[in-house]
C-alpha cells in the first residue's frame, strides 16, 4: 500500500491504524495531505477493512494542523493549493465507507481538529485541548471546520470556538458533544481500537449503507432521506451479508461477514 513517511499505517485484524508522524506537533503538509486520500482509497478497496483509527505520534499532540510558515509570505497560490489539499484529504476521510475513529491523544488545533471532526467518532484523552484558532492569525478554517463543528455542537458553540477563539478542554468538549468519550492519558488509542473491534461484529454491508444515511441528514430534508433509508434496506437483500446475518441468527451461531 502506498503511504507517506509522515503517516504510519498498521493493519490489526479488520482495523487500520493510521498515525500522524510529523514531529514536533504532527502538522499536516503537502506530502501527508496528498497521501491521505490515496490511503483511504486503498483501504476502501480492501474488503477486510471495517474501521480506521487515526491518532498522533507521541504524548503531546494529536495534530496542530498546518505549519504556519507556509503562509508567512502571503502567497495566494500557496493558500489555494493548501486549502484544496486539506479539503480533498478530509473530505476523503469523511466520506470513507468504513467507520473512522479519532483517538485524540493531545492538542488538536486548527487542521488537526478538522481531521478529528471528519471522523465518525472521537475518543479524547483527559489532558487534550481542542481549538480552531485560525482567526487569531488572520486565517479561517478551510478543511470543513466551519461546517462540521456547527453540525456537531450547534451554531452557538461553533461561533464561540471560531469567532471568539475559545479553546476547550476534554471535559467541556464532552459536555457539548464534540467528543464521545474521555479516557485517561495514554489510553485513547487502545480505547479507539477496542471500539473499532466492535465494528467487526456488525455487517460491513449494513454499516456502509447506514453511515451514508446518517450523513445524508446533513444535506437533505428528513422526508427525502426516509425514502433513501427504505431503498437502502431493500438493497441489502442483494448482499451475501444480509443472508449470512439472518441465517446466523436463526442458526444461533456467530456470522461470518464477507463485506459483499
Amino acid at each position: 500500500m502506498q503511504t507517506s513517511g509522515k503517516l504510519g499505517l498498521e493493519i490489526q485484524g479488520h482495523t487500520a491504524l493510521l498515525t500522524i508522524k510529523n514531529p514536533p506537533a504532527n502538522t499536516w503538509d503537502t506530502e501527508s495531505l496528498g497521501a491521505l486520500p490515496v490511503i483511504i482509497r486503498e483501504l476502501t478497496a480492501n474488503p477486510e477493512i471495517y474501521a480506521l483509527v487515526i491518532t498522533g505520534e507521541g504524548p503531546k499532540f494529536f495534530s496542530a494542523g498546518a505549519d504556519l510558515k507556509l503562509f508567512k509570505d502571503g502567497d495566494k497560490a500557496m493558500a489555494r493549493e493548501m486549502a484544496a489539499r486539506f479539503g480533498a484529504a478530509f473530505e476523503a476521510l469523511s466520506n470513507a465507507p468504513f467507520v473512522t475513529i479519532a483517538a485524540v491523544n493531545g492538542y488538536a488545533m486548527g487542521g488537526g481538529l478538522e481531521c478529528a471532526l471528519a471522523c465518525d467518532i472521537r475518543i479524547c484523552e483527559e489532558q487534550a485541548q481542542m481549538a480552531l484558532p485560525e482567526a487569531s492569525v488572520g486565517l479561517l478554517p478551510c478543511a470543513g471546520g466551519t461546517q462540521t463543528l456547527a453540525w456537531l455542537v450547534g451554531e452557538g458553540w461553533a461561533k464561540r470556538m471560531i469567532l471568539c477563539g475559545e479553546r476547550l478542554d476534554a471535559k467541556k468538549a464532552l459536555e457539548i458533544g464534540l467528543v464521545e468519550e474521555i479516557v485517561a492519558t495514554g489510553q485513547a488509542k487502545a480505547k479507539a481500537l477496542e471500539l473499532a473491534a466492535k465494528v467487526a461484529n456488525q455487517s460491513p454491508s449494513s454499516v456502509r449503507r447506514t453511515k451514508a444515511l446518517i450523513q445524508l441528514a446533513r444535506s437533505r430534508p428528513m422526508q427525502s432521506a426516509w425514502s433513501a433509508e427504505r431503498e437502502a434496506f431493500v438493497d441489502l437483500f442483494s448482499t451475501e451479508d444480509q443472508r449470512e446475518g439472518v441465517g446466523a441468527f436463526l442458526d444461533k451461531r456467530k456470522p461470518t461477514w464477507r463485506n459483499a
